[in-house]
Order: C-alpha cells, then sequence, then structure tokens
C-alpha cells in the first residue's frame, strides 16, 4: 500500500465514522425549548462538530491501523478476497493465463 492508496484508505473510513457519529448526542431545538421562528423543531441546537470531528479521527486512526496492518502484512490477500467471493471459479494465477 502506497502513500497514497493510505491517505484514501483513511479519509474513506474517516468520512465513514464521522457520518455515524453526526447523529449521536444532537440537542434539537425542540429539545431546548427554543424553537427559532422559521426553522423546524428538529433543527440542531447544539451539534458537537468539533467533538465528533476528533473522536473520528482517533476512531478513524485505530480502524485504518488495524486495516494497514492487515493489509501490508499479506493476512489476507487479493486472491483470498476473491475466493470468498467466488468459491466455485477456478484459480487463475500460476496457469499462463
Amino acid at each position: 500500500m502506497g502513500i497514497v492508496s493510505g491517505l484514501v484508505l483513511f479519509a474513506v473510513i474517516w468520512s465513514m465514522t464521522f457520518l455515524i457519529a453526526l447523529p449521536i448526542r444532537v440537542q434539537t431545538q425542540g429539545d431546548a425549548g427554543e424553537v427559532v421562528p422559521g426553522t423546524h423543531a428538529g433543527a440542531p441546537e447544539q451539534h458537537h462538530l468539533g467533538r465528533k470531528a476528533l473522536w473520528s479521527t482517533l476512531v478513524a486512526a485505530i480502524i485504518w491501523a488495524i486495516c494497514a496492518t492487515i493489509i501490508l502484512s499479506g493476512w489476507v490477500s487479493v486472491a483470498d478476497i476473491e475466493g470468498w467471493l467466488h468459491p466455485n471459479a477456478a484459480p487463475t494465477h500460476g496457469t499462463g493465463g
């Protein structure tokens, strides 16, 4: 895995963890009891984006380290994944074709 592919993998993992973290602990205007005229009661009052970005970064770094270790160590190869996806297919590596 090269530097660019490692950064792309981290960006994808970070985006997924951030999107998962967004709805956690959101205090809506309806919960706070102060609905701004012209807005929906479900609009966020406190969203804690900074904390969520920090936690997403920490969790994504841990998940990325696990994924990078598996990829770089060779515990799971592309051939293994292809074997899981297509168990009845004949192996093509080493046959000259």
